[in-house]
């Protein structure tokens, strides 16, 4: 089980890599601008938005590779903290700006987040 959890935990970081590489640096090109719908001038007035969301997601995923290669105690707990502030991430997303962030950040969230309190 603890395998399953470190993988889950990897794929999440590594999810939240990639939003923050569209958020940062695609935003206003075809990958960014098919993810928020958004047309190339409204692109370009919320890219500075887009870009500290990026950063913050740059910061979680930071933080889920910290929880992997950090010894436990401290990686259980760095694991679980930054899961739990993916799970609240996508859930506030998820009702606040698009359904589909339940779907993209909320529940791999929470399944990894299952999966690393299981294993313990």
């Amino acid at each position: 089980m603890n395998v399953t959890a470190n993988v889950l935990v990897a794929l999440v970081a590594v999810l939240h890599a990639y939003i923050l590489v569209l958020e940062m640096f695609l935003w206003e090109k075809k990958p960014g601008r098919s993810l928020s719908g958004f047309d190339a001038d409204m692109a370009r007035a919320t890219a500075p938005l887009a870009a500290n969301q990026g950063l913050y997601n740059g910061f979680l995923a930071a933080g889920l590779v910290w929880g992997l290669i950090a010894g436990d105690p401290t990686g259980f707990r760095v694991q679980v903290f930054f899961l739990s502030c993916v799970l609240v991430a996508g859930l506030y997303g998820g009702f606040t700006a698009n359904r589909r962030i339940f779907i993209a950040q909320a529940l791999p969230g929470a399944l990894a987040l299952a999966a690393v309190l299981l294993a313990r």
